[in-house]
């Protein structure tokens, strides 16, 4: 049976994890894998977290099943976190899902569900694993303009004017801070524009916000999400805890849906419930649970905004670091735009060759498209100065 089967290449972000690990050298500097990491290299578990899973583990009582839709009280924490605390919470409704991926997918099968001839509108570049999830929840993809590699800045009057050609009822995923691979956002005045856009052309907005206080801050990030629910009478929205929890393995994440009305948001969480319960069927509880933990006790949620907010910071100053650096060390600005971008990734303008030899000659881990994780750069200033000269030999 298997030998039918198409051969397969391995996803380029794992194979180059994969690379990593068996390269031998001391050195070697992984700007790869997109994960927080601290001064030490490490991915920690959060203060708040910890303390959480600690009383969760004394607490808990049962293991039976949480329902396809989760826990309620993890729901509403997450509309409250990505809404606000004002939200219209009469034409809200979420449902707990195993990661911002679990999200996106079911989210996907729903749009395809309600609306199987629009086309799902993607930025160009985008973060590699929308495609294969969209397209494997049947959906129809095409791209609009959004990034101008040369200047590190979004291309907005391409990208509104591709999305004024968009057919009546089509989607647009649009990430809703600190865009993956760029780091390049748009202003609150570019977003009011594709507001526009999208009123008048019909469209609906279909949110991946991944990253929320890895940008501005926790609330600042969350201000085009908002926006857009005061602007726009229907959204999907699939949220992570991955980044900003820390909760990476633990698969966490929400799918909440914006409705015309309080009806129509009760049928799609119907519909979406169906989805789940026919695909994964109930999602893991641990992480939700600790998350949950966190927003509702006043004392880890403190703990836990303070340690993210001390995250955020150091991936701001490690961007105006390593753009200082580089200006030294390629006596121009062509880099300078690093420092203004946010959260955790952005996009060097190098050749897949450039890359190569980076890797190859001095252990550095770039992804093929340009694409380095901030986090990963180094905490020491003679190494940080190291790895921009070995870029601009590469240059």
């Amino acid at each position: 049976m298997f030998e039918t089967l198409p051969a397969k290449q391995p996803d380029a972000i794992l194979k180059l994890m994969m690379a990593f690990r068996e390269d031998p050298r001391a050195d070697k500097l992984d700007l790869g894998v997109g994960v927080y990491k601290d001064e030490n290299g490490a991915t920690p578990v959060m203060k708040a977290v910890k303390s959480a899973e600690g009383k969760l583990l004394q607490d808990q009582d049962t293991k039976a099943y949480v329902g396809p839709l989760g826990s309620p009280a993890f729901n509403q924490q997450m509309i409250t976190t990505v809404l606000g605390a004002d939200a219209d919470t009469t034409r809200l409704r979420c449902a707990q899902v195993p990661g911002g991926s679990g999200a996106l997918r079911v989210l996907t099968d729903l749009l395809v569900s309600a609306r199987p001839a629009a086309t799902i509108w993607l930025s160009d570049p985008t973060w590699p694993n929308h495609i294969p999830i969209l397209t494997a929840g049947g959906a129809k993809l095409s791209s609009y303009p959004y990034f101008d590699a040369s200047s590190g800045k979004v291309t907005v009057d391409a990208m509104l004017e591709t999305l004024s050609k968009a057919a009546k009822g089509d989607i647009v995923l649009l990430h809703g801070c600190c865009h993956n691979p760029t780091g390049a956002d748009l202003t609150h005045e570019q977003w009011t524009a594709v507001f526009d856009v999208m009123k008048s052309q019909g469209l609906m907005p279909f949110v991946d916000i991944a990253y929320q206080g890895f940008g501005d801050g926790l609330e600042q990030d969350a201000w085009a999400v908002r926006a857009m629910a005061d602007a726009l009478p229907e959204m999907v929205v699939a949220a992570s805890c991955s980044k900003n929890f820390g909760l990476y393995r633990e698969r966490v994440g929400a799918a909440i849906v914006l409705g015309r009305n309080a009806a129509e948001a009760d049928r799609a969480l119907a519909n979406l419930s169906t989805i789940i319960r026919s695909n994964y069927s109930m999602p893991p509880d641990h992480g939700a649970n600790v998350a949950e933990r966190v927003l509702t006790d006043d004392a880890l949620s403190a703990d836990w905004r303070d340690e993210l907010e001390a995250m955020r910071v150091r991936m701001q100053s490690l961007r105006a670091k390593f753009a200082d650096a580089l200006r030294k060390r390629t006596n121009s600005d062509r880099f300078d735009f690093i420092a203004g971008q946010k959260g955790m990734f952005s996009r060097l303008p190098l050749t897949p060759e450039q890359i190569e030899s980076l890797r190859t000659e001095n252990g550095v881990y770039i992804v093929g498209d340009g694409r380095i994780n901030v986090a990963g750069l180094p905490n020491d200033s003679a190494e940080l100065d190291q790895l921009a000269e070995n870029i601009a030999a590469v240059l």
